[in-house]
């Protein structure tokens, strides 16, 4: 079997790189080929456990998702988690590798690309489609030495480009001529065509927009893409997706409030609830207080857990929490969340900062202690109120104290997890992706007082990739990217 290439990059970040090549998954996995999704360097703090113990970004697991597989370090061998405003965690193979700083990363990026085209390959032996997905913008010239996103990658693995551009944005067509024009000329000569994403209207009346656009670059235009409204149905990729505008819900019975940190991570966690009919997911952000009638709070996870409980406190919002719960609301704290919600944080070994311990918000009687050991594994349990559930779970540190006495579950092969408030209205626990899970979703909604739920979350998640996978179709010649995609020497 001869594997055959195709990448898709794009004029800048969040043009639609990731649902495309989802979408693309499904529908070739539906001709019955043999397709395997892969991002060489993928920068989020949403990220996924895999079968084998490791770690990609969540949309590469959504790709994976989509063409019918499970997800392998391999589709996504560098993952970069933001710690602070100028470093990052760096994940290879699914395993934590270190810490630099973005100056230093520059001068690493080089060495890194042996496991790229090791990945690579090994993804291309199994495969008869390899889609490949850039990293932010291709025209990113000042990052181009030692690149291993995107034209670095193309040229080193001999992969043919498609350009995506996003119209909804704005400028689409000075973005995607002015791509060609930044770039050198043996990078530009790698890409064959370009796409316009997310085309509100008629679409006659940018039909000279794509041809002036073929003028200008020579590159072939090989479709104008209608905006998906479904899309909102299905995982961001990054933060970027959580300032998206989302529908008012007028008759919503129950009301979600969520504080949106610097360095939250895997707030995919509250897509269900976002599904919900009957919740209301507030979203809060800097200088707006804890709104009246919540009747949740959700502490979500962090990459830096410390630095994020000192911006918690800093927005007033440790304040906000502590009178909800003495008015009788309820909170739950998600891995990150879950560590901030005792009594103290220490980290003596620096693992996300300078040592030391920092008090946390006194809610549950625990105490964690953060260590370089990071524990990534699905996990199967039961709630304290005998409802299963299947998540994963995601962290660095281990949570004890007397609070741990009430679990907030059981974990199959394990035993208990998480800790609840005597009261049972403060709970925290490492369980990521614990709202997917339809029966646990509904009993939440039940105990808030929400109504009886009729979401299937996950079955949702598919017909939305089966309707982009038909979106795509109609707009693209599936037929003329296989043929622009080029085989994958042995």
């Amino acid at each position: 079997m001869t594997a055959r290439a195709l990448m898709f990059q794009g004029t800048g970040s969040d043009v639609g790189k990731s649902l495309i090549v989802a979408g693309l998954a499904r529908a070739f996995a539906r001709r019955g080929l043999a397709v395997r999704p892969f991002k060489p360097q993928n920068m989020s703090n949403n990220a996924a456990v895999t079968a084998d113990g490791g770690e990609i970004g969540r949309a590469q697991a959504l790709q994976a998702r989509a063409a019918g597989l499970a997800p392998s370090v391999h589709m996504n061998p560098v993952l970069l988690k933001p710690q602070s405003e100028v470093g990052a965690q760096i994940v290879v193979q699914g395993r934590v590798h270190g810490a630099a700083r973005a100056a230093e990363y520059q001068r690493l990026k080089p060495g890194l690309m042996p496991f790229v085209l090791e990945s690579f390959r090994h993804l291309a032996a199994e495969a008869d489609l390899v889609l490949v997905e850039g990293a932010g913008s291709a025209s990113e010239i000042n990052l181009r030495a030692g690149d291993i996103a995107n034209m670095g990658f193309a040229r080193a693995a001999g992969v043919p480009v498609v350009l995506i551009g996003d119209i909804d944005r704005g400028g689409v067509i000075a973005s995607l001529v002015g791509t060609q024009a930044v770039l050198a000329p043996e990078d530009a000569a790698l890409i064959r065509g370009f796409v316009v994403n997310r085309f509100r209207g008629d679409p006659a009346l940018f039909a000279e927009g794509m041809a002036d656009i073929a003028r200008r670059t020579g590159w072939a235009p090989l479709g104008l893409i209608p905006f998906f409204p479904a899309a909102a149905r299905l995982p961001a990729e990054d933060a970027l997706g959580l300032d998206g505008p989302r529908p008012a819900k007028p008759g919503a019975r129950v009301k979600v409030a969520v504080p949106i940190l610097p360095r939250i991570s895997n707030f995919d966690d509250l897509d269900p609830l976002d599904a919900e009919p009957g919740v209301e997911v507030v979203r809060l952000r800097s200088g707006a207080p804890l709104p009246a009638g919540t009747d949740l709070v959700i502490l979500a996870g962090s990459k830096s857990t410390i630095a994020d409980l000192a911006a918690l406190r800093a927005e007033g919002w440790d304040v906000d929490i502590a009178a909800h719960v003495r008015r009788g609301g309820r909170v739950l704290g998600l891995c990150g969340g879950y560590q901030m919600l005792g009594r103290a944080i220490a980290d003596p070994n620096g693992v996300e900062g300078p040592p030391g311990r920092v008090e946390g918000l006194g809610l549950l009687d625990i105490e964690t202690v953060l260590s370089g050991e990071k524990r990534l594994v699905p996990i199967r349990g039961t709630t304290a109120d005998g409802v299963a559930f299947s998540a994963y779970e995601m962290h660095m540190g281990r949570t004890e104290g007397p609070a741990r006495a009430r679990p907030f579950a059981t974990i199959e092969g394990e035993g208990p997890e998480g800790a609840v408030s005597p009261d049972g209205r403060v709970m925290g626990t490492y369980a990521h992706g614990l709202f997917g899970d339809d029966a646990q979703r509904a009993a939440w909604l039940a105990r808030l007082g929400a109504g009886p739920s009729d979401v299937a979350y996950e079955a949702g998640v598919e017909a939305a990739l089966d309707a982009l996978a038909e979106h795509l179709g109609h707009c693209l010649d599936l037929d003329r990217l296989l043929a622009l995609a080029a085989p994958v020497p042995a």
